[in-house]
């Protein structure tokens, strides 16, 4: 390359920004690049990644990758609302809408796609949107204004952030799409499925199967789609998102080679057919495939400034991996490789759990050796180490289904010694083990450290965990004590923030990010300072401050069950209830038409209650003296009990009495993770003391204390901590370990993984509490004490606060009901309704 060279870059986006950081990041001292970026749009690259979080708070500013003072410190120079119209080959230069012209020695065209709007008579009235732009967002709040219902046309990825942009924006939101299931192409049927039945839950109607033929004037609504079946469907606004074309006119008509079906042909070098142009990103066509993620176009953008640069180790571009993980609408989606199993020989394992939303299918090689494709719907925790299988052809285990299923003993892991260096990292920077450990022989000493010498993870940042899993092992392979920190935003674990909220006396995670934080937090930071903030203040969880720090469940004080409704759970003591709070909760479940079950925690569930209706059922509940059980919360939810002493002839204590006073003492309590409790009346056990986090059984002496057990999933018998206590002192060591639980453990940290992972384990724990080995046993029982005094019925004290019951609507802008959530009878009560029984192929069902 010759010693100075002219680059322009048609198109500003991620993809264009990252080529511009490439191109400055590489330059050798010799070369003189002058850069020139043309921006057909109002502002500087900004982050489609997370454009949905826009209607979330995000502001245009927040989603900014760049912006004019980082451009003029880099020398380039940049022009918006600059839309590039024609494309002189001969004479190497380009011209603007508005008359200006630019001369280059190397175009980059980075123009990226469009959104396809089908060609649906009335799809061009006002109110038929696309979701592309923050200009289209703009467009989208202000139809939503004066709009109540809402649809989708599209399926897809972007189908359904848009639709989560519809229902953040208090609309009753509909996707239509044309295949059988939602997101055909990167989940198979079965997971379809089980996506459709969550986002369905979320109160977003589905529509599969629907081919929209005309858009006319409504009925009830602004307009009516008209299905090729001759169905239906009413709506104010219509956003389509039914795919993306390749921006590529520029290159048609300066007689570039593009593909039957649309692109700019490139080769490895992503050069065009005039080896002076260069395409990347979504406008690019490379072996017949368009690569619609950011990190293929990251790679491209690298391969292009490289080749440009005439690095003598230039990389070329020969195809990318489209595994993608992602959280649509709250719900986790993961799918690597040959999700559908289209590879000759390949054999499938599936794991589905449908009442908890999951499912998990792995395809793998005919002789069962090599990873080909995997699909996580509902949970993708196994996403990393699954990928790491497929990227790196890594043997898998004798028995490849332990990899997903949640109860398999000796669950195989990849660890980050275990991954090779040519091991993909970050896939969006294409960041390798390798690079990683390079940056930290180079004198990287943290996270943030490697991140910025390598650029991983500062992508779409789903390679966060791992990065730090592999930067936080090979520091301590060299001998480096590692920083326990909990993310990117907070330089601190989990009991350092809980010190530092403590301590300084903060009220909310805006105070605690501007005291202690930097940049706007995380899925990670944010639950986590909610939690911490919950358990040590334990203030009404729907004050403003916190409430973009809690999940559906708190949000509503109410689980959400698969339907989108929710059940109702009044706290039961000890299980013991009056004949007359027993007749009301059953008027209340007769009046509402509520599903109920006895729970193994001796409680009542209530389901089937739709969000509006919950303050009302509340307020008759809270009328017959019942309160919340805190059902909804990682807190106390219940204390079993036998009746002891009282009734039964082999009690030694009164074990209900005990049950009650326990439930009433900690009840309220936020903690890491749910507790339970029981309390038999004699060693025969009946109300199952050794399954719970504390249980505490009956002696002719007093009480033996068991601690940290669990049933579910991994079941796990509870430690005998201490015998024959007297009353006194079995609730002072309740108190110091809860109090020492909820000041140590990770957030979501059972109590049974918790004693595992402590240094010492069960005899530390009692040297702690029994022996006051470190000198906290006062400060401990002082915060539970301090916690215990401002318990509050939640329920109470939302029934009284009139702006906390505006929420309790199902659509923002109606008062109407969910027409989706619909039941059918089984044994004499409601149940939810499958989708054949809602297309009224059943009308009703009775199981004897």
């Amino acid at each position: 390359m010759s010693k100075q060279c002219r680059v322009v870059i048609v198109g500003n986006g991620m993809v264009g920004h990252h080529c511009v950081e490439q191109l400055i990041e590489l330059q050798q001292q010799d070369v003189k690049i002058d850069i020139t970026v043309l921006s057909a749009e109002s502002r500087l690259a900004y982050d489609r990644v997370h454009l949905s979080e826009f209607f979330a708070g995000k502001s245009a500013q927040d989603l900014a990758l760049t912006d004019e003072s980082t451009y003029d410190s880099w020398q380039v120079n940049y022009r918006t609302n600059a839309k590039v119209i024609d494309i002189d080959r001969e004479n190497k230069s380009i011209s603007t809408h508005v008359g200006e012209s630019f001369c280059y020695d190397k175009l980059i065209l980075a123009t990226g796609s469009y959104p396809f709007v089908p060609p649906i008579p009335g799809g061009e009235q006002p109110h038929c949107l696309v979701y592309r732009t923050i200009e289209d967002l703009l467009a989208i709040e202000k139809s939503a204004s004066t709009s109540k219902v809402g649809v989708v046309i599209g399926g897809g990825l972007l189908g359904l952030e848009a639709a989560n942009a519809l229902k953040q924006l208090g609309l009753k939101t509909h996707v239509v799409e044309f295949a059988p299931q939602l997101m055909a192409v990167q989940v198979d049927a079965g997971g379809g499925q089980v996506l459709k039945e969550k986002i369905e839950a979320l109160g977003v109607s589905v529509h599969t199967s629907k081919a929209t033929t005309s858009i006319s004037r409504g009925d009830t609504y602004r307009y009516k789609l008209i299905f090729s079946d001759d169905s239906e469907l009413e709506t104010d606004m219509i956003l389509f998102s039914a795919g993306i074309r390749p921006h590529d006119q520029l290159a048609r008509d300066c007689q570039l080679t593009v593909g039957e079906r649309g692109g700019v042909t490139i080769n490895q070098q992503c050069q065009t057919s005039d080896p002076n142009i260069y395409a990347i990103g979504e406008c690019a066509l490379f072996n017949q495939m368009i690569y619609g993620l950011v990190a293929p176009g990251y790679s491209m953008a690298k391969t292009a400034a490289q080749h440009i640069l005439a690095l003598p180790d230039a990389s070329q571009f020969s195809g990318a991996d489209m595994s993608t993980k992602l959280k649509l609408m709250g719900v986790d989606v993961g799918s690597i490789g040959d999700a559908h199993a289209k590879t000759e020989g390949a054999l499938c394992y599936t794991y589905v759990n449908q009442p908890a939303g999951i499912y998990k299918k792995i395809v793998v090689s005919e002789d069962n050796q090599r990873l080909l494709g995997a699909v996580l719907i509902g949970d993708t925790s196994e996403y990393d180490t699954l990928l790491q299988y497929k990227l790196n052809d890594i043997t898998l285990p004798e028995s490849p289904e332990t990899l997903i299923l949640p109860m398999a003993e000796n669950k195989p892991t990849l660890g980050a010694d275990a991954l090779p260096d040519t091991a993909t990292i970050c896939s969006c920077l294409n960041v390798t083990k390798g690079d990683i450990t390079q940056a930290i022989d180079q004198g990287s000493c943290t996270v943030a450290d490697v991140k910025s010498c390598t650029k991983a993870s500062s992508g779409c940042g789903g390679c966060a965990a791992l990065l730090k899993s592999v930067v936080d092992s090979e520091l301590e392979s060299r001998g480096v004590e590692v920083k326990k920190d909990i993310c990117q935003h907070f330089p601190f674990s989990r009991r350092e923030l809980f010190d530092i909220v403590k301590i300084e006396k903060i009220r909310s995670f805006d105070e605690l990010l501007t005291k202690h934080g930097q940049g706007l937090g995380c899925e990670i930071c944010k639950p986590t300072a909610g939690s911490i903030l919950a358990s040590v203040w334990n203030d009404y969880i729907l004050a403003n401050e916190h409430l973009a720090l809690q999940d559906t469940n708190d949000n509503f004080l109410a689980n959400m069950q698969k339907d989108g409704t929710y059940s109702v759970v009044p706290r039961i003591p000890g299980g013991e209830i009056t004949p007359e709070k027993l007749i009301k909760i059953g008027e209340v479940a007769q009046q509402y038409k509520l599903y109920t079950k006895i729970t193994g925690g001796q409680r009542i569930d209530m389901f089937g209650a739709r969000v509006e209706q919950l303050p009302e059922i509340w307020k008759t509940l809270i009328e017959a003296g019942l309160e919340t059980g805190h059902a909804y919360g990682k807190s106390v939810r219940t204390v079993k009990s036998c009746v002891g002493s009282t009734w039964c002839r082999f009690g030694v204590q009164d074990s209900v009495s005990m049950a009650i006073a326990i439930e009433n003492r900690y009840k309220g309590i936020r903690a890491p993770h749910k507790l339970k409790f029981a309390v038999s009346g004699c060693t025969r056990e009946c109300a199952e003391a050794q399954s719970k986090d504390i249980g505490i059984i009956a002696t002719d002496k007093g009480w033996n204390l068991y601690v940290c057990g669990n049933g579910g999933m991994k079941p796990r018998h509870a430690d005998l901590f201490a015998t024959d206590l007297d009353d006194t002192t079995l609730i002072q060591y309740i108190d110091r370990i809860l109090a020492f639980y909820i000041q140590t453990a990770e957030r979501l940290q059972r109590t049974s993984v918790w004693l595992e992972s402590l240094e010492g384990g069960l005899a530390y724990l009692q040297q702690v509490v029994i022996e006051d080995h470190i000198g906290i046993c006062q400060s401990l029982e002082q915060h539970m004490t301090e916690i215990i005094g401002k318990y509050q019925c939640e329920w109470t004290t939302t029934l009284n606060n009139p702006e906390a019951l505006k929420r309790f609507k199902q659509f923002v802008n109606s008062d109407e009901s969910d027409e989706n959530i619909q039941f059918v009878t089984e044994r004499n009560q409601i149940r939810p309704a499958t989708e054949a029984e809602k297309s009224n192929q059943v009308i009703a069902v009775e199981v004897l």
